[in-house]
């Protein structure tokens, strides 16, 4: 039921039910209600197609397999979110009162992983002696994916963005050829180009 904690490995994972209707970390567009929720969905429908279109490319091109790859964590975790955001608030109303409509659903976290807790030193700066826990974020198997494949882009930037990569995964307007040997001038044209009185 939402609201309710499962442990699995004591006080370090447990499944947590809760429920989001912002983005990351609880962030909300305009404040959240219902104008918020229906910009976020919109938005995350179009980065989807965008990155849906991104794959196709790459895959079509056969660009590097960790480009790939990441592609699609970071796509898959979008349409797993956009699945939340569409149909959660209709399907899911009556267990858990939930008033929202079509495009308002919220998305579904669930693991929580608070590996530590306690309160900070107090010598540290600015959080001196307050109480932390990490990892305090609930987050989803969607949220997982898109972490994943953010992280495996930069850790591979240098082999999936170079320019020959981002050539073969996403096409180039211009064909490089390698340019022809220079023909040397004929014989005909270098005599007409000696002066009359050169000595011949």
């Amino acid at each position: 039921m939402l609201g309710e904690i499962l442990p699995i490995f004591g006080d370090w994972f447990k499944i947590y039910f809760i429920e989001n209707d912002g983005m990351a970390y609880g962030m909300k567009l305009f404040g959240g209600g219902k104008v918020g929720k229906l910009i976020l969905t919109l938005f995350r429908i179009v980065v989807s197609v965008v990155g849906f279109w991104c794959l196709l490319k790459s895959i079509k091109n056969n660009a590097h397999w960790g480009l790939r790859l990441s592609l699609s964590l970071v796509l898959a975790g979008a349409m797993g979110n956009i699945i939340d955001s569409v149909f959660y608030g209709v399907i899911y109303a009556a267990e858990n009162q939930y008033i929202g409509g079509w495009f308002e659903g919220q998305v579904v976290d669930m693991f929580y992983a608070p590996l530590w807790e306690g309160h900070l030193p107090e010598w540290l700066p600015l959080w001196g002696g307050q109480f932390f826990v990490f990892f305090s974020p609930i987050w989803n198997f969607a949220d997982a994916c898109i972490t994943v494949g953010v992280a495996v882009m930069i850790m591979g930037q240098n082999s999936f963005f170079s320019k020959d990569s981002i050539e073969m995964a996403f096409g180039s307007s211009k064909i490089t050829k390698q340019s022809a040997p220079i023909e040397p001038e004929s014989t005909e044209e270098s005599a007409n180009d000696i002066p009359s009185d050169s000595p011949q």
